[in-house]
């Protein structure tokens, strides 16, 4: 039975558990649940802190897990990413008072206050940079007003939340990061189970992707019409009781969709369709 880990909490656990119910695993109802077992697909899920699922897969403990790729590489881990997930994006980014920063060079010799003190460790290492890192548990941005530290590094959206604390970003980001699934560093690659689980996942990030996109043009029109909608390997195409006109089936990028089907009601296509995907294996 596949033994998984999956985020109990946070902005990891929602989105996680959404797609796995869309893969087709049961998941638990209630948020005290820690353990489920889908006996059906033959898997195990562990619902554990989003900081320490790298640590137990690292350690063997568990075959895979979801988590950050962000808290993947702060843990230290042996663990590695194998399939990126879409979700839970962020960027972490090095702030502090106007004037006080404004480069990279402007680290050396300050101390910075962030709760992932791991990767901005690593970070100043890659550059050769020295600087105090001091771990704080959320709420960095008050660091600097209260005097522990000159600098902070944390996870930036809007900039909000910094503005309103009187800071500023300065220098390259130090990383992006979103969800991934991870196994121990030097795992098996084809163990079946896992690549079928890599499968159901990979079907459901292509099915929010896309949209079946139907659509009625006539043969004179087809291949311009194509052109637009060329599909995987290629479109379905079939004729209509009318003469001279077909029946077309495809599958189009969502976020281009509303723009595919002006053009081809530019063509002349008519009875334009799309409908959500809701699983595909390609």
């Amino acid at each position: 039975m596949l033994r998984i880990a999956i985020p109990n909490k946070g902005s990891l656990s929602g989105p996680a558990s959404a797609m796995l119910h869309e893969a087709g695993y049961q998941q638990r109802k209630e948020s005290k649940e820690l353990v489920l077992v889908d006996p059906a697909n033959e898997v195990e899920f562990f619902y554990l802190r989003p900081k320490d699922i790298a640590i137990y897969v690292s350690a063997g403990r568990l075959d895979i897990g979801i988590t950050g790729e962000d808290l993947l590489i702060d843990s230290g881990a042996g663990a590695e990413p194998i399939l990126p997930l879409g979700f839970a994006r962020s960027t972490f980014r090095f702030a502090a008072k106007p004037g006080t920063a404004t480069s990279l060079e402007d680290l050396a010799g300050k101390t910075i206050a962030t709760s992932y003190e791991g990767i901005v460790a690593k970070f100043l290492a890659e550059r050769g940079i020295e600087a105090s890192v001091v771990h704080l548990d959320g709420a960095v941005e008050t660091a600097i007003e209260l005097g522990v530290a000159q600098v902070i590094a944390d996870v930036v959206e809007t900039g909000t939340s910094l503005r309103n604390a009187g800071l500023e970003v300065f220098g390259e980001p130090i990383m992006t990061s979103e969800a991934v699934v991870i196994r121990r560093t030097g795992a098996e690659t084809d163990d079946p189970k896992v690549q079928q689980f890599l499968r159901r996942l990979q079907g459901v990030l292509v099915a929010r992707s896309y949209v079946m996109m139907d659509y009625d043009c006539r043969v004179e029109h087809l291949e311009k019409a194509v052109a637009l909608t060329p599909g995987l390997e290629s479109p379905t195409v079939s004729p209509l009781h009318h003469e001279g006109w077909v029946a077309v089936r495809s599958m189009v990028a969502a976020k281009e969709a509303q723009r595919i089907m002006d053009d081809l009601y530019e063509l002349g296509a008519r009875a334009i369709l799309t409908t959500a995907i809701h699983a595909c294996r390609l």
